[in-house]
């Protein structure tokens, strides 16, 4: 270990950035390859490979090291690589009619690795590789992916990123609205992260799983809403006609990706009161994945069924304040229960409030600022689960076919059952 110590820190960062170097180099020689396997066109120019980029990134290292303080050579340098740069892209231009920057820009990016592995902590420098190499090498993919895309996600995107990062940065954070306890900020807040958690499923179902079983279907829909997935997984085994288990078991798995959701949650805005409600929630969430997965190997299918995911993407603006707007409401709601009627109003309340969209109950109460046990606020959350859960039973019953009717119906009645029973275990804490 003393030897090690004794190394020179500039001969390391030297040797890392060599390294680096190369390895951007072998990448950019196996993609140069590939093409010219596809392409018709075998001669075409090509910009250097593992030796070229393996200088590139030396030349940027030792110009830098002479001069780190005014970073002539080191600009020098990197204006003599773009005239060279520039010559090659305009015969490739001229040659073979192709635009593409991407081996200019990664030429330029190995020439500042010397520097960012002198300057900056190595993690990073190694990130900004790894992203490269990623970047370059999954050109097809994202492409695909690009395809897969409508123009409308970009705009509800924009929107969604006016709101989360220039809205939200400028609400107020120390001013309180009467009645709720809670700052503009605080409100937002919870929208954003809401928000968030729904449209990365949304966007996994609607373009990386679009072709997916119901499992995934079950799974991914349970994290943006296990109350609609329930509604659509039913309706499609009574179109489909049922006959195997997989219907039920993607509701149940459905179910337990929830109570997944609520934990995330939980850990986000009440961190002591997530601790407190682990051991229940990871026995809830352990027992409806078993339960579901159990319902899929007993009678595992032989070909994929399709469901569509929901078509609501939760980033619409107006999905958004109307989430705000039933957040506020409730916070004004739990406030004057529990202000007027204590812990038993609450009791009710979080009973009633399982029929309808719990999140902005759930959130208020894992947020809000009430003077009342955490025990107390555990078993509300319980209490409004087992409600929801009631009203997800119903909706099985009323659209499933009979099949998934039996065994979701009674697979949600055993899970409600185990729910019930942890809540009066959190009372009597």
């Amino acid at each position: 270990m003393q030897i090690l110590t004794q190394i020179p820190e500039l001969f390391i960062d030297f040797i890392i950035t060599i390294a680096l170097s190369f390895l951007i180099g072998f990448e950019q020689r196996k993609r140069r390859d590939e093409e010219k396997e596809d392409s018709e066109e075998a001669d075409s120019p090509s910009f250097g490979t593992d030796r070229t980029f393996a200088f590139i990134g030396s030349l940027g290292f030792i110009l830098y090291t002479i001069s780190p303080q005014n970073l002539y050579l080191f600009i020098t340098g990197a204006v003599i690589l773009a005239v060279l740069l520039g010559i090659f892209y305009f015969s490739k231009i001229r040659d073979t009619k192709s635009w593409g920057l991407t081996s200019i820009f990664v030429a330029f990016i190995t020439y500042s690795l010397g520097p960012l592995i002198i300057t900056q902590p190595k993690w990073l420098t190694v990130l900004i590789v790894v992203s490269v190499l990623i970047l370059v090498e999954k050109k097809t993919l994202f492409k695909r992916i690009s395809e897969k895309i409508e123009i409308e996600e970009f705009t509800t995107l924009a929107k969604f990123l006016i709101v989360a990062g220039v809205i939200l940065p400028i609400l107020p954070r120390d001013v309180t609205i009467p009645f709720i306890s809670l700052s503009p900020y605080e409100i937002w807040l919870t929208v954003v992260i809401v928000s968030a958690i729904s449209y990365i499923s949304y966007l996994l179902q609607t373009y990386f799983f679009r072709k997916s079983g119901v499992i995934i279907t079950g799974l991914l829909g349970g994290m943006y809403s296990s109350t609609a997935t329930t509604v659509i997984i039913s309706k499609r085994s009574r179109e489909t006609g049922g006959g195997t288990s997989i219907y039920a078991s993607a509701i149940i798995l459905a179910n337990a990706m929830m109570y997944m959701r609520v934990l995330i949650l939980m850990f986000i805005f009440n961190r002591e009161l997530a601790l407190m409600m682990l051991p229940y929630s990871a026995i809830l969430i352990i027992a409806t994945a078993s339960a579901g997965l159990f319902l899929y190997f007993r009678n595992k299918p032989g070909q994929k069924e399709l469901v569509q995911p929901p078509n609501t993407n939760p980033l619409e603006l107006k999905v958004s304040l109307l989430f705000a707007g039933l957040f506020i409401l409730f916070s004004i709601i739990t406030s004057y229960t529990i202000t007027n009627f204590g812990t038993s109003g609450l009791d009710v309340l979080s009973f009633i409030t399982g029929f309808t969209d719990i999140d902005p109950f759930l959130l208020n109460i894992f947020q809000g600022k009430y003077e009342l046990p955490l025990d107390t606020l555990g078993r509300a959350a319980l209490q409004a689960i087992i409600s929801n859960n009631i009203l997800k039973s119903i909706y099985i019953l009323s659209f499933a076919e009979r099949h998934t009717k039996i065994l979701a119906g009674t697979a949600m009645g055993i899970i409600t059952l185990i729910t019930a029973a942890l809540a009066v275990v959190v009372e009597l804490m």
